[in-house]
């Protein structure tokens, strides 16, 4: 099973390593020590930990759609020419991108600074593992 030092659980969960040990010290996740007397997150209690704290952020739409991946955010940047524009949203800790046309900009009446809903519907996800 994968465990994960303080550092690395931490880059993971985009914290501060003191972060978490807050968390560790407050008993929201556990660690033990390794051989090296380190301590260490199992990367399964890691994953739970990570999905307990990725509640999403409500969607203000009231429209119901298939689509499952939806990520409510800020607008920060539009860059736009005469047919097409390419929209930066900061949905928590992540960015999305999104080319659509200037014409679906204009419409929508974004702006940087707009509340907006990602809704991604793929029928390919990739999936990369480090080499190890």
């Amino acid at each position: 099973m994968p465990h994960y030092r303080i550092s690395e659980a931490a880059r993971l969960l985009g914290v501060s390593d003191d972060t978490m040990r807050r968390h560790i010290d407050a008993g929201l996740i556990e660690a033990t020590k390794d051989r090296a007397n380190r301590y260490v997150v199992e990367g399964e209690d890691l994953a739970r930990f990570a999905g307990e704290q990725g509640a999403a952020v409500h969607d203000p739409t009231s429209v119901l759609r298939s689509a499952r991946n939806r990520m409510v955010g800020l607008v920060t940047s539009i860059t736009t020419d005469k047919v097409m524009a390419q929209v930066d949203l900061q949905c928590g800790r992540e960015r999305v991108v999104s080319l659509m046309s200037t014409e679906a900009v204009n419409e929508l009446g974004l702006v940087v600074g707009s509340l907006a809903v990602a809704v991604i519907k793929s029928t390919t996800v990739v999936v990369e593992t480090p080499n190890a």
